[in-house]
């Protein structure tokens, strides 16, 4: 009889390993850096800000902002910069990954209203960093400064 009692039991721990161990295969690896998924993954983020960008939906670029993860900066701080009106914008590709570093070519055209100045184009080398596995927009260093 104490046999029968401890089957339930035992197929009860038996089912909860089984879910564990599946569990934990579904749970997604960040891609080895520098490869085919590691690029992917830089240029899925780099459109999805630069689309956040384009349609001046600044909560959700500061979501893909390095100095979001800064104790120093916040999301009001963030949303007074700006002044740039993006009228198209075009990741192109990522020309280099070295480590946690990375330059994604970008091809924009852009206004600054506040100086009536319209239809300007140009294409730029973007910074990205990886943190924590993920990829963010670097904060551009000020070269006055030595920062």
């Amino acid at each position: 009889m104490s046999t029968l009692s401890f089957r339930p039991l035992r197929r009860t721990v038996l089912a909860a390993a089984v879910l564990l161990f599946a569990g934990c295969a579904g749970i997604p690896s960040a891609p080895e850096p520098g490869s085919d998924a590691d690029r992917a993954q830089l240029l899925e983020r780099a459109r999805a800000y630069w689309a956040a960008i384009q349609a001046n939906d600044r909560v959700t670029a500061w979501s893909y902002e390095e100095i979001s993860l800064d104790p120093r900066w916040t999301l009001q701080a963030y949303l007074k910069r700006g002044g740039i009106v993006f009228d198209e914008v075009e990741v192109l590709a990522v020309e280099r990954i070295e480590g946690d570093t990375a330059v994604v070519r970008v091809r924009q055209k852009y206004s600054l209203p506040q100086i009536h100045l319209k239809g300007k184009e140009a294409t730029l080398d973007d910074q990205w960093k990886r943190i924590d596995g993920r990829w963010y927009h670097a904060e551009k260093r000020s070269v006055m400064f030595g920062d």
